[in-house]
């Protein structure tokens, strides 16, 4: 005697987490297609809208990011298709008749019991996993023999820098709060090493000093706080722009490393995918506070022209550090600091 084969397992699933490989169930709810490609579209704000699921067999799907779709679950998968079916990119999903609900009703309450806690039950949904948190991941050794290593104490750094440049005002508050001591988890005491080594650099033009004190903040690594983080990646930007004016490309080279280490931590491929757009469009239309600055001049406000153009440099020195964009080029970037950097100066 011949029996029907069972019908597949199916889990829900969120639109956005499709990717190549998956069978999706088609909106006519009796047949499945394996997904060949997966495309996003977002919406102007960036947000993930539609997903563009290209299936093997031909044709496509438009689904909402956010609905929830059912797919074959990948356990099951070699043992539900049969094998004459198996290389079909459409299956048919075999109904189910009156007598299977009436037995897996009854057979409920067993379910518990049996090692793989009902798992096989087409009702089951499995919940999705948490997500995961950002992986911690410091400088290597080969990365860290490029960059001096640290003499002394940090407190001894900033000393000493301070003791360069005496008569700087900037220079010294900065260097007094930072010698009571230096805590790398405050926020605060991060954002004063990255404004005394910015000082140094961009006032005093002092790339040596402003290395030293940069360096205390290069070497750490990601932690998944994005506010302490915008202290380090200031850093490190400027730390690049300042090794490619002394020559030394391969250090700039590892501290640009550094700066994109965040962006390759996520570890969820849709997010990836969207995170990268987003990252793009942020690098392609930067924000270089032109209305402000116009404004500070036609107001005759030199101090608050002079701290927009700080900002737009910071800008400016980040993009660089990314080897520009689709949209500014390496070349009109540094011509760009250039022109900042006589402005803040003079």
């Amino acid at each position: 005697m011949t029996h029907p084969p069972a019908a597949p397992n199916y889990i829900e699933q969120q639109a956005g987490s499709l990717q190549s490989g998956d069978h999706l169930l088609l909106p006519d709810g009796n047949r499945s297609a394996e997904i060949q490609r997966v495309d996003v579209e977002t919406d102007d704000f960036g947000t993930p809208a539609m997903v563009l699921a290209t299936l093997t067999g031909g044709g496509g799907l438009r689904i909402a990011a956010a609905s929830t779709v059912l797919i074959l679950e990948a356990a099951d998968e070699a043992d539900e298709v049969p094998a004459e079916d198996a290389d079909s990119p459409l299956q048919l999903v075999e109904p189910a008749t009156d007598d299977d609900g009436a037995r897996a009703e009854a057979a409920e309450p067993d379910r518990s019991q049996e090692p793989d806690g009902g798992a096989a039950a087409a009702a089951v949904v499995v919940p999705p996993l948490p997500p995961v948190p950002p992986v911690v991941s410091g400088p290597s050794e080969e990365d860290l023999a490029l960059i001096p290593a640290l003499e002394g104490t940090p407190e001894s750094v900033v000393e000493a820098a301070a003791a360069a440049h005496p008569k700087s005002v900037g220079v010294l508050l900065l260097s007094e709060r930072l010698a009571k001591g230096i805590n790398t988890k405050s926020g605060s005491c991060l954002k004063d090493l990255n404004d005394l080594a910015q000082e140094l650099f961009i006032i005093l033009k002092d790339a040596q000093s402003a290395l030293a004190v940069a360096d205390l903040l290069n070497v750490l690594p990601f932690d998944g706080n994005r506010g302490r983080w915008s202290s380090v990646e200031a850093s490190l930007a400027l730390s690049s722009f300042i090794c490619r004016q002394l020559g030394q490309a391969d250090r700039a080279a590892v501290y640009e490393k550094f700066l994109r280490a965040p962006d390759a931590m996520e570890t969820d491929p849709f997010k990836a995918r969207i995170n990268a757009k987003v990252r793009q469009r942020s690098l392609n239309e930067p924000n270089l506070y032109d209305k402000e600055i116009f404004r500070s001049m036609d107001n005759s406000n030199p101090d608050a022209e002079r701290e927009w153009r700080l900002l737009r440099l910071e800008a400016l020195l980040f993009l660089r550090a990314h080897g520009g964009s689709e949209t500014i080029g390496a070349p009109e970037l540094d011509r760009r600091i250039g022109n900042e950097l006589e402005s803040v100066r003079s």
